[in-house]
């Protein structure tokens, strides 16, 4: 189920195939499990090791034209970042690594047998994150294994991106190759973005703002360069599931604190997937007859993990895009209250885009 589900998630909405991997916290935590902290040490090193840059790449003779036009586009979207969007002028994405497997890392969620809340991680300077990321996916295997052992549901799913908030030098890798051209882009910026401003144990507030300056810059990037914006239908895509998801984890959440029967718990719990898989039918039917990218998720062995992931990138976007308009566009000035928020309460910061949400315009998914 383990290796299934991880092999589902290519096929599933966009907001699952990029996840944030903190390495470099792990590096200066000394209370961090031995064995983890050698294997992300030595992952990190590997990485580093293997960086060439891009200019180097895209001129070498022996580069396949196909990889070095993608390589250029991502040497424009890295400067543009730079000098359109405010983001980090540094040397993360100049440089290039072929993986030579499919993924970056593989990420490890887990929840309580009856729970949909996340068995948390905590590191000194990412604070606490709902997974924890392997640069082997044996390893995450591995990992997952014991957590199932010890009653957990566990999800294990590859991403291609990666990202150690400004404290190395990331690289292009491989993986995010796989993306189409726009996405490749969005990734850049969005992952820049975690290096401008990330708090420390609110995942919400940090990918939910990483999301929508990959939003706005991808919007901004493709009228430089006199793109259409093109239709929004994936988009809308992915926000509908998306919240048929949600509300499932809603379901369950309720169900389970109602209830203290381990033999009802475990019957009611088969009855939600199941109605969710119909609803999700009915949806897919009646709005995307055509579109069956998700079927194969959905079909597959559902449990509490796998909705995890669900609603980490976009919970707040429609807070920033308010926040962002209030600015006039100015993304000095928005980073400025976006800064001005991360410095709040948690509280203070959730009471205050949570009434930027209902202040946002219609068209606030952008």
């Amino acid at each position: 189920m383990i290796r299934h589900n991880a092999e589902m998630l290519s096929h599933l909405p966009r907001v699952l195939q990029r996840a944030l991997v903190i390495a470099a916290s792990l590096l200066a935590s000394a209370c961090a499990d031995l064995r983890y902290f050698a294997h992300v040490s030595e992952g990190q090193l590997a990485l580093a090791d293997a960086r060439k840059p891009l200019d180097e790449v895209i001129a070498a003779p022996t580069t396949d034209p196909k990889l070095a036009a993608r390589l250029r586009l991502a040497r424009e979207a890295r400067h543009y970042a730079s000098q359109h969007l405010g983001l980090p002028d540094n040397t993360s994405y100049a440089t290039y690594v072929e993986l030579h497997r499919p993924y970056v890392v593989w990420n490890v969620f887990a929840a309580g047998r009856y729970s949909v809340d996340p068995v948390l991680h905590c590191f000194p300077i990412a604070g606490c994150v709902p997974y924890r990321g392997y640069f082997d996916e044996k390893l995450a295997k591995e990992a997952a294994a014991h957590l199932a052992a010890e009653g957990d549901d566990v999800f294990v799913g590859g991403v291609a991106a990666y990202s150690t908030l400004g404290w190395f030098a990331d690289p292009i890798v491989s993986s995010m190759l796989r993306w189409d051209d726009d996405e490749l882009a969005g990734t850049i910026f969005h992952e820049l973005a975690h290096q401008l401003v990330y708090v420390k144990d609110d995942t919400a507030f940090n990918e939910s703002f990483a999301t929508f300056v990959q939003r706005e810059g991808l919007r901004e990037w493709r009228t430089s360069r006199g793109l259409s914006q093109g239709g929004d239908q994936d988009q809308r895509r992915d926000d509908e599931f998306t919240r048929l998801v949600l509300d499932l984890r809603d379901q369950l959440r309720a169900f389970y604190a109602g209830l203290h029967d381990p033999a009802e718990l475990e019957k009611g719990k088969r009855r939600e997937f199941e109605d969710f898989r119909e609803r999700y039918i009915a949806w897919r039917d009646a709005n995307w007859p055509d579109d069956h990218a998700r079927d194969a998720f959905v079909a597959a062995p559902l449990n509490n993990a796998t909705l995890l992931p669900f609603g980490l990138y976009d919970q707040w976007v429609p807070a920033f895009v308010t926040l962002f308009h209030e600015t006039g566009g100015d993304w000095a000035k928005f980073y400025a209250r976006v800064r001005t928020l991360a410095g709040e309460s948690k509280a203070r910061r959730d009471a205050a885009l949570d009434d930027a949400v209902r202040a946002s315009p219609a068209d606030a998914s952008r």
